[in-house]
């Protein structure tokens, strides 16, 4: 029983930095614009996070500027997806450069060194649970509760699906991304934020190390929705915890366990079955045009 406790305990700490990622890229999406640039923007969130909270010795001021951090770069991605209409693929993989390299910089910058010094304090926890892993939970039940049941969420997913029928009801598609995608970066800012703030003490350059695109692919496994790629989300938090767990054993090659995660992940999406993306979803918006 303690075994399945333990096991349970890691999968939250473990699933919450993807929780945050899942959602920014969900609402983004729901949007109509594709990001797959979450993995660098949790790196800024977390170099962010990381360097604010060494500074002001406040773990949870850190963690509000590393989402701040990253709805900077989910700016940049809206200025190039939306109002120059630019591939918001090649967009996504500017970001995820720009932003990883960024943070490298300027860690070395103000410390020397790509890894940021050791905080001597971290987020809490709350009965034994990541404090951020009840922040993610009650996101999702907001986020949910935004998109269906009020009229600002419906207009999103009118956007998301129709734009140019939003549109004509006076509903101003830029607009709307624009917010979408600044949100999505904040969401995944607060991802990386929770990986230096809260599983790990400092900013290093596997801090991130693939958590955005196992985002990405939760969002995809959870069809879109804020509940399904919360469940995704966990399942791949499972993962990480089983790897973790077994990481003593000494009949597992270790190199093997640490490949549980990523290889869960190939799976799971070889496996998910038919899943559709908003009609619009990566299809940029010319006023005027049907």
């Amino acid at each position: 029983m303690n075994s399945i406790f333990t096991i349970f305990i890691i999968t939250l700490m473990y699933s919450t930095p993807l929780v945050f990622g899942a959602m920014g890229g969900v609402i983004s999406e729901k949007s109509g614009v594709v990001n797959i640039g979450i993995e660098g923007m949790m790196a800024i969130g977390g170099f962010t996070g990381a360097a604010v909270s060494y500074y002001t010795a406040s773990p949870w001021i850190g963690f509000i500027a590393a989402g701040f951090a990253g709805a900077v770069f989910g700016l940049i991605h809206a200025v190039a997806s939306v109002s120059f209409r630019a591939d918001q693929t090649v967009s996504g993989i500017a970001i995820n450069m720009i932003g990883t390299g960024m943070a490298f910089f300027i860690s070395k910058v103000l410390f020397d060194s790509a890894n940021t010094p050791t905080m001597m304090h971290k987020l809490p926890k709350v009965f034994g649970i990541e404090a951020t892993s009840i922040v993610a939970f009650a996101i999702v039940i907001l986020l949910w509760i935004f998109l269906y049941r009020t009229k600002w969420g419906l207009r999103l997913l009118s956007v998301g699906e129709h734009p140019a029928a939003a549109d004509t009801l006076g509903i101003n598609v830029y607009r709307v991304r624009y917010l979408a995608v600044i949100m999505s970066g904040f969401f995944s800012g607060l991802g990386g934020g929770t990986v230096t703030l809260s599983l790990l003490s400092n900013f290093n350059t596997t801090s991130i190390a693939g958590q955005g695109f196992i985002a990405l692919a939760a969002v995809i496994f959870g069809k879109w929705t804020p509940h399904g790629a919360y469940g995704a989300a966990l399942i791949f938090g499972l993962a990480q915890a089983i790897s973790v767990y077994l990481g003593g054993s000494t009949f597992i090659p270790s190199e093997f366990v640490a490949m549980i995660p990523f290889v869960m992940t190939l799976v799971i999406l070889v496996f998910v079955g038919k899943s559709e993306a908003p009609k619009a979803d990566g299809v940029p918006y010319i006023k005027g045009v049907r």
